[in-house]
């Protein structure tokens, strides 16, 4: 399996490194993405070597791996802005076929790098989804799990020691595996948005990963929290802490009132985005993280200047949010919502049943269990 040119660089340290007292294969069963189109473009296979880590990085034994949509935005080439395709990834770049997707992954630190502590061994970690650094090498800009590396759709992964943070929880592993994307994704929203205490917080895709997660770090910061959903969804995002929930086909300048919501965190952007803008009060703040309804959207200048608004663009974890995240989960503020589970062999499954919607939460695959 061909490897990212950069992810070459580096010292191997001798096999079997240090490594947890069982015998780590040779190879592993994982889906390898072959090229950019349709489901039959990820092959399950079980003789892919299985990777050495380097004198920075770990080897994680994957428990289970959550499936997003970036997975299928990448495997289909949406973040290509030409026909070429040679700008498919998160970084604007070429992708490395074959590739191993998933970015959230729960698993087992099982082999470490010679100049990683020996003590990581054992640990229980999620893994970084946002990697800013491949074996001791600073990314400009950073990687993405899954994407300009290869990720957690297999039984084992290699990360840079850094990017796997144990977690201590008495959560499953597949429960775990829901919160690595989704949830930091949210909270770096948060963060860059700087949403305080009372201040009225409008989600977008609110049933979503991303979304039901964004409602509850939202309430653990003392947010009022408007959620935007399908009608069928909207007594279960009452009942996981949402103030009030809005119709998605609703009027919201009617619904709320014009300057009525301090943020607006969307993850959908379509037709309906000039009245994100609208609801928003002066000096109010826009956070994007996704475009599920469309990424082409009308704005009228005047509005944002007039009405001093701010507007970030969420990628990059900002420093510290996914260490908050960990503290968040091992002090019971969040709560994972898992709603379903496949085995890794029956990927093009979980992911047509994650293109319906007809859920709250993540899926996750379930990949090894603890031994």
């Amino acid at each position: 399996m061909r490897s990212h040119p950069k992810a070459l660089q580096g010292t191997a340290c001798s096999w079997p490194f240090n490594a947890l007292k069982r015998e780590i294969p040779a190879t592993m069963a994982g889906v390898l993405l072959m090229g950019h189109g349709g489901p039959e473009m990820l092959q399950y296979q079980t003789d892919i070597k299985v990777p050495q880590p380097r004198e920075h990085e770990v080897l994680v034994r994957v428990f289970a791996a959550g499936v997003n949509n970036t997975d299928i935005n990448t495997r289909i080439g949406w973040y290509s802005k030409n026909d070429s395709s040679d700008d498919a990834s998160w970084g604007g770049t070429s992708l490395p076929f074959p590739l191993v997707q998933g970015a959230d992954v729960c698993g087992e630190v099982v082999a470490v790098g010679c100049k990683v502590d020996v003590n990581r061994l054992g640990q229980r970690v999620l893994i970084e989804p946002c990697i800013t650094e491949v074996n001791g090498e600073t990314m400009q800009p950073p990687w993405y799990f899954g994407s300009e590396c290869n990720g957690g759709f297999a039984e084992y992964t290699v990360v840079a020691a850094k990017h796997a943070h144990r977690v201590e929880s008495s959560f499953s592993d597949a429960e775990l595996a829901t919160f690595p994307c989704s949830y930091s994704t949210a909270e770096n929203m948060l963060t860059r948005a700087n949403v305080r205490h009372g201040e009225k917080v409008l989600i977008t895709g609110a049933s979503g990963g991303v979304g039901s997660g964004a409602i509850q770090l939202a309430k653990a910061r003392g947010a009022q929290v408007i959620a935007v959903t399908s009608p069928a969804k909207q007594a279960q995002l009452l009942q996981l802490g949402a103030d009030q929930v809005l119709n998605r086909h609703s009027d919201l300048v009617a619904a709320l009132g014009e300057n009525s919501v301090d943020v607006v965190i969307d993850l959908v952007a379509g037709k309906g985005w000039p009245q994100l803008l609208q609801v928003l009060r002066p000096h109010g703040r826009y956070a994007v993280s996704g475009a599920i309804g469309g990424p082409m959207v009308s704005l009228d200048v005047r509005t944002l200047y007039l009405k001093d608004l701010s507007f970030f663009g969420c990628t990059v974890l900002a420093p510290g949010v996914f260490a908050n995240l960990i503290t968040l989960i091992e002090q019971g503020k969040v709560k994972p919502l898992l709603a379903s589970t496949f085995t890794l062999k029956d990927i093009h499954q979980a992911q047509q049943v994650f293109q319906q919607k007809e859920y709250i939460g993540k899926m996750v695959l379930q990949i090894n269990s603890p031994s």
